[in-house]
């Protein structure tokens, strides 16, 4: 009685008309449409949603119009293509090089700049679609516009500069910083106008000069050098003099009060000397009498030198011991004996 309750409730369950086979394939239809409706959904978010990743923005365009900007990272929803299609800016920050520009200075002379510029899209969504419509969302085309751009703004930043703030051996006379400021101040309002881009840095590259800018410079330096040079040169001229006039002067105070010790030092000796013979011919005339004799003997007589002349003429009565009675021998002759006792010398070398 049980199995035939069971087969009565089941074929009380299934609709009437459905053969056993197909009873049988119901289960695969239906998981053949869920696995349809899961794809349709999944197409369907794929079209309709947008990742926008980090640094980078989205515009969602309608029809070729932009019509919102996304920047925060996230997932964004819109019309499946081609209704609504969004195009990805990249907001990075991108650098290029203006190349060698031949630009004048103030003074009229020719240099050779070579300037680079950092660059990002702005974040602002006006100035995203700013850059959209003028370079199409392609960054090689917006660097070739800056690249114009910046050559044109180089020209006129130059000329308000001279050469020597740019080329100088001495820092104090070089204003390159403030040479960058003053571009940057006058590309980044045209730029962020025009372009929608924002400039991080600008800076020089490279700076040279052309030949004939370069052999004028030249030449001028060496003229400045040589300048410098000769007033340098006169002025250690005129200290070397300086210092020799000095140097002379105090030689001849050196030199004077040198002469003038000296002579106090001999006219002291000299009086010494003199209270010296004094003491000693008050103390001894014959002694002091027959010394002085002989010094005065040695100094006019050498090796080579021969007197003939008479031994009792002084001073040479010393050497016979000669003495008058009563008398010290004098040093000289009498002045009325000197006729009558002329000496005569002879001297042979």
């Amino acid at each position: 009685m049980l199995p035939e309750t069971g087969n009565r409730q089941s074929a009380l369950a299934l609709p009437e008309g459905i053969s056993p086979s197909k009873r049988k394939g119901l289960p695969g239809l239906v998981s053949r449409f869920a696995i349809a409706g899961l794809v349709f959904c999944a197409a369907l978010s794929t079209a309709t949603s947008f990742t926008v990743e980090t640094g980078k923005a989205v515009v969602v365009t309608r029809f070729g119009a932009p019509v919102r900007v996304r920047t925060e990272p996230g997932l964004l929803w819109k019309l499946p293509a081609p209704l609504e299609v969004g195009q990805v800016v990249d907001l990075q920050t991108r650098t290029t090089s203006g190349g060698l520009q031949d630009v004048g200075t103030r003074d009229g002379l020719r240099v050779l700049v070579q300037a680079y510029l950092a660059w990002s899209v702005s974040g602002d969504p006006e100035h995203i679609r700013h850059f959209l419509r003028a370079t199409g969302n392609d960054p090689d085309e917006a660097a070739r516009q800056l690249r114009s751009l910046l050559g044109s703004t180089l020209q006129i930043v130059a000329s308000d500069f001279p050469l020597r703030n740019l080329v100088n051996t001495d820092a104090r006379e070089v204003r390159i910083p403030e040479f960058e400021k003053k571009l940057l101040a006058a590309l980044q309002p045209q730029v962020e106008a025009i372009y929608g881009i924002h400039i991080d840095q600008v800076g020089m590259e490279r700076l040279s000069l052309p030949a004939e800018t370069l052999s004028a410079t030249v030449a001028r330096m060496r003229a400045e050098r040589e300048t410098v040079a000769a007033a340098r040169t006169a002025e250690g001229l005129r200290q070397a003099a300086a210092i020799k006039s000095d140097a002379q002067r105090d030689a001849r105070i050196i030199v004077a009060q040198a002469k003038a010790d000296a002579a106090i030092t001999e006219a002291k000796a000299r009086e010494d000397a003199a209270r010296i013979y004094a003491d000693s011919y008050t103390k001894n005339p014959d002694l002091y009498t027959t010394l002085r004799t002989l010094d005065t003997l040695n100094s006019i007589v050498g090796r080579s030198t021969r007197l003939v002349m008479r031994t009792d003429a002084p001073p040479f009565n010393a050497l016979t011991g000669l003495r008058e009675a009563g008398q010290g021998t004098p040093a000289t002759l009498p002045p009325h004996r000197t006729d009558d006792h002329q000496t005569k010398a002879r001297t042979a070398r």
